[in-house]
């Protein structure tokens, strides 16, 4: 989550110019739709990558806690949702 803080304190595009391969198709998908979301919220033009990084095979719900499921499906946000990444609206909230 250091990158998350990291961007929104100064957001550039160059800290996010490359991919970041993490080796399992649904963490590249959740960087993928991090790095979008993000880049949604300073009115940037994500990166190309982002849009070549595909859903995930199997939903996946971040969480882990099936009682929020419902809650995750309806408050997820459209990069994440794109990618079957289910989590709650506040999945990018920092403290």
């Amino acid at each position: 989550m250091e990158f998350v803080d990291d961007f929104r304190r100064a957001p550039r595009t160059t800290s996010i110019n490359e991919a970041i391969d993490c080796g399992k198709a649904r963490l590249d998908a959740l960087v993928a739709a991090t790095v979008e979301k993000l880049c949604q919220e300073a009115g940037i033009e994500p990166p190309t990558w982002t849009s070549e990084i595909g859903p995930i095979d199997e939903p996946w719900l971040v969480s882990g806690i099936e009682s929020l499921r419902g809650l995750a499906f309806a408050e997820s946000p459209v990069p994440f949702r794109r990618r079957r990444i289910f989590v709650l609206a506040n999945f990018l909230q920092r403290a």
